[in-house]
């Protein structure tokens, strides 16, 4: 199956994930993967898609489970030799009235949305074949939050040469932070999301940075992006844009042309690329 093109979506069996793939389904000229941590919800999503006359499929995925994560890894090596989209959704929020602690919030949000993504790419991206395309899902919550941080922090969150270990030295500080009460006192914006998503962010444009010093020649594009505020279980019925119009960017990059020479490295709204 080497010469099929094959694309996957980490938690996608509901909300934007799911709208993704839907859109992917469609448009993607190769095999679409559905994953979710429950294998039960994961066929149930697959299921409604062939409702709807669409075919993709299903592999488990929990992006806290690095066993997880590498049994997919060798899944798509075995059957595919790579693969060609990755579309990094998965991730959690706590609603803005939960009584957790803080500092558990902190430890469990840290945890899948910029530990469990940063896992996902360490094994995955070495996979990637020239002219693949790697989007992770961000949100505009990670400029906010950057604004929110000390002049220092932003600083380091901004640089061109700030390296991977170093960003996950800034990660494991805040939730060491948070624990100690001293978060705020250290330059932290209260907010578990948002800094979660500022590591999305900063990682993907070291990423895009390994890429063009290791892999220039194979034209990979790999971004961020945030979908908008989108109505789904996370966000609430409020939320002004449908989960297909939420896709729209996180698919637009995915499916970035052959001959497309950026954008890269980049975070995108609405398909346009902003100042971080």
């Amino acid at each position: 199956m080497s010469n099929v093109p094959v694309a996957v979506v980490t938690g996608s069996n509901k909300g934007i994930g799911f709208a993704i793939v839907r859109a992917l389904c469609k448009q993607f000229p190769g095999d679409v993967y559905l994953t979710a941590r429950d294998p039960g919800r994961g066929q149930e999503a697959v299921a409604k898609l062939q409702e709807e006359g669409l075919h993709a499929l299903f592999h488990q995925l929990d992006i806290d489970d690095l066993q997880s994560i590498r049994a997919l890894r060798d899944f798509l090596k075995e059957k595919y030799g790579g693969l060609n989209v990755l579309v990094n959704n998965a991730g959690i929020a706590f609603k803005v009235h939960d009584t957790t602690p803080f500092a558990i919030q902190a430890e469990v949000t840290l945890k899948t949305n910029f530990f469990g993504t940063r896992n996902v790419c360490t094994e995955l991206l070495p996979l990637v074949k020239p002219y693949g395309r790697v989007v992770n899902v961000s949100s505009m919550v990670s400029s906010s939050a950057l604004g929110g941080c000390s002049r220092e922090l932003q600083q380091k969150f901004r640089s061109e040469t700030i390296t991977e270990d170093e960003l996950v030295e800034l990660m494991t500080k805040f939730v060491e932070d948070t624990k100690k009460s001293v978060h705020e006192k250290e330059g932290w914006p209260n907010t578990a999301y948002g800094v979660s998503k500022i590591g999305v962010t900063v990682l993907s444009r070291i990423q895009a940075r390994m890429l063009n010093e290791k892999r220039k020649g194979d034209h990979i594009l790999l971004n961020a992006c945030c979908p908008g505020w989108v109505r789904t279980d996370m966000a609430g019925p409020k939320a002004t844009k449908s989960p297909d119009e939420g896709a729209e960017t996180p698919v637009y990059l995915a499916l970035l042309p052959s001959d497309a020479d950026g954008p890269h490295g980049q975070f995108l709204s609405n398909k346009t690329v902003r100042t971080w």
